[in-house]
Order: C-alpha cells, then sequence, then structure tokens
C-alpha cells in the first residue's frame, strides 16, 4: 500500500555500497508538527522496533505533521538486520529537533557513535523506548565506553540509560512472555499533557513490566505505572501480591543536561514493542510526548489522531528464533 500524500525520500550514503541507503526521510504533511525535524532510531533484536519505528514516524508525519528520519541497522547489502552493529545515517541528528531511540546493546562505530553523543552535547530533546534503557554495549577502552549501560565511570555511571533516561538494564518484573503491562496514571501524570486524552489503564502493552530502581534519578516525574496482569490480554486482571505494591514506573519525564549547558527534555517508556503499538492509547502516550518534547505541548489536542497509518501487524516479541525479524527487507519496501 503506498503511503497518500506523504513525500519519501532516499538518499545514499557516501562512501559505503549502493545498496547501503541513508534512512528514509518523510516531509509530513500539514500539521502542528510542520517545521519540526525528528530523527527515529531502530535497533533492537527482540521486540521488533523495526517494525515500531516505521509506523511511529508515519503517524507523527501523515497524521501530525513532523519531518521524520528513520534509521535502521543494516546489513552490508542494505538490509535491515537487528543483530548488527551499523546505523547508517545518524548525521541526520545535525538537524534533528529530537531523537526517538529503539536500541539494545549496540556497539556502533566510533564514527557513528559520535553523531549521538554530538546530539547529546547539544542537550536538546530525547524519548527512548523500550530497551533504550540499555541502548549501548560498549566495551572498555572504546571511545565511547561511558555510554554503554553498565558504565563504571565516576561521572557516567551506567551510561546512556541512567544519565539521560533516568534508567539502565536492571530486570524483568512481570513474568517476561506471560504476565503483559497494564499502565495506571499517576496523580502527576493525570495533570501532564503526554496524557491528555488517555484514561487510566486504557494504556496497555503484551511486553511485561520492567524493574526500576526507585526512587528515580534527578526531577525525574512517573507518569505511568505499569500493572502486571495476569495474562497478555487487555483484559486480564491485575497479578496480586508483591508484583504490585509497589508498582514499577513504565513511563516518565526527566531532563538531562548537555555539555553546551542546555538542558532538554527527556521521555522514556519501558513499553514500545510491536505488539504494544498496536494498543491506541499507548501509542498516543507516544506521540503526544514527541509534541511535548519538542516544546509543542501547547499543541497536543484532546485527542491526537493516531490512527495506524496502511497496514501494521506487529510481529510477536521473540529472541533467537528462526522468524525473530523479517529478512531481506531494506527501509524503502516499509514505506510503499
Amino acid at each position: 500500500m503506498k503511503l497518500p500524500l506523504l513525500a519519501v525520500s532516499f538518499v545514499l550514503l557516501t562512501g559505503l555500497p549502493v545498496a547501503a541507503q541513508q534512512p528514509v526521510v518523510l516531509e509530513g504533511q500539514a500539521g502542528p508538527g510542520k517545521g519540526k525535524h525528528i530523527v527515529l532510531i531502530s535497533g533492537d533484536q527482540e521486540y521488533r522496533s523495526e517494525e515500531t519505528i516505521p509506523q511511529l514516524a508515519k503517524i507523527l508525519a501523515e497524521r501530525q505533521g513532523f519531518k521524520c528520519t528513520v534509521l535502521f541497522t543494516l546489513d552490508q547489502d542494505g538490509t535491515i538486520n537487528p543483530n548488527v552493529n551499523n546505523i547508517p545515517g545518524l548525521a541526520a541528528l545535525e538537524s534533528a529537533d529530537l531523537m526517538v531511540i529503539f536500541t539494545r546493546f549496540l556497539n556502533l562505530p566510533d564514527e557513528q557513535m559520535q553523531h549521538i553523543v554530538d546530539y547529546l552535547a547539544s542537550g536538546k530533546p530525547v524519548i527512548g523506548l523500550r530497551t533504550s534503557t540499555h541502548a549501548f554495549n560498549i566495551p572498555k577502552g572504546r571511545k565511547f565506553a561511558r555510554y554503554s549501560f553498565n558504565s563504571d565511570d565516576r561521572e557516567y555511571k551506567q551510561g546512556f540509560g541512567k544519565q539521560v533516561l533516568g534508567e539502565t538494564w536492571v530486570a524483568h518484573h512481570g513474568a517476561h512472555g506471560k504476565e503483559g503491562t497494564r499502565g495506571r496514571i499517576t496523580p502527576a501524570g493525570a495533570k501532564h499533557p503526554i496524557l491528555k486524552g488517555i484514561k487510566d489503564g486504557e494504556i496497555f502493552g503484551t511486553t511485561d513490566v520492567y524493574t526500576v530502581n526507585l526512587p528515580l534519578p534527578g526531577d525525574s516525574t512517573p507518569l505511568v505505572l505499569g500493572e502486571v496482569t495476569a495474562s497478555l490480554k487487555p483484559d486480564s486482571p491485575a497479578v496480586p501480591g508483591k508484583k504490585n505494591d509497589p508498582m514499577m514506573p513504565v513511563a516518565w519525564t526527566k531532563t538531562y543536561t548537555g555539555e553546551s549547558g542546555k538542558v532538554g527534555r527527556v521521555f522514556t517508556t519501558t513499553m514500545g514493542a510491536s505488539q504494544d503499538f498496536e494498543f491506541e492509547a499507548t501509542r498516543r502516550m507516544i506521540v503526544n510526548a514527541c509534541f511535548w518534547a519538542v516544546g509543542l505541548e501547547d499543541k497536543i489536542p484532546d485527542q491526537t489522531d493516531v490512527t495506524i497509518v496502511g497496514q501494521f501487524k506487529a510481529t510477536p516479541f521473540r529472541f533467537k528464533k528462526p522468524d525473530e525479524w523479517k529478512p531481506g527487507v531494506k527501509p524503502a519496501d516499509l514505506f510503499k
């Protein structure tokens, strides 16, 4: 299915084989996000970020007017491969107003990682989805090892996840693949523009709740708590006992300060897998967060349009299975 009225362009990455294309650029339609540029980065091996990120970009561009640049982990033949450490096109961050990242344990080449580090130095806003609490796994001795999820750098302990997003990888709190997540809105969340048009209990995901060390650091504000559910169905009852007492935060806001001295807004959610993204309220939370992150919270409507663009059928999250991702797919294939 072709994207209606949506300008899509592909730029070749200089110095790499022609097949290794720079990301898709969605120029966006008229809307409140017009004039803002969002760079969205996919690169996890389990939760199908290569499905979530393109659909999120389509909604942001088609429904809300943002210009979106979409990046993937690419093999040398230009196909999407979550198991490689290669994201061409990160130079797009130089003109970005917002970085949305959904990666897991990546060890990118220094020249690619430099673009992310430069973006963070600028103090611009960041949104982290699901495994981005452990976005990077960079060995000691490497130039950017301090950004690793397990960094022991005294000034940057536990890396990008803890220092920018507010948490690193800790553990699974809910039973992985068996217990889902229902979003319970906090008092602070009930007043926050990110949750505008969302009722308590509407946010849902089939991914389990992650453990979070409480309290969250700095000026973090939990907006949504994750009620562990007995099954992966949205009408499933809550699990009784300690798993829900206390509930873990699954969405929060925070700030960080770049080397420039500028303070950037941050929104983190440990939800966001492609199956989570099938639920309207979960999509609305993430789209609203993009508005808030770039300072357009006054443009968030009573009910943000997050209608799926084109076709979207999420692949069940899994790891190290024969069909863990669809092989042979190039970025262009996801935007036809």
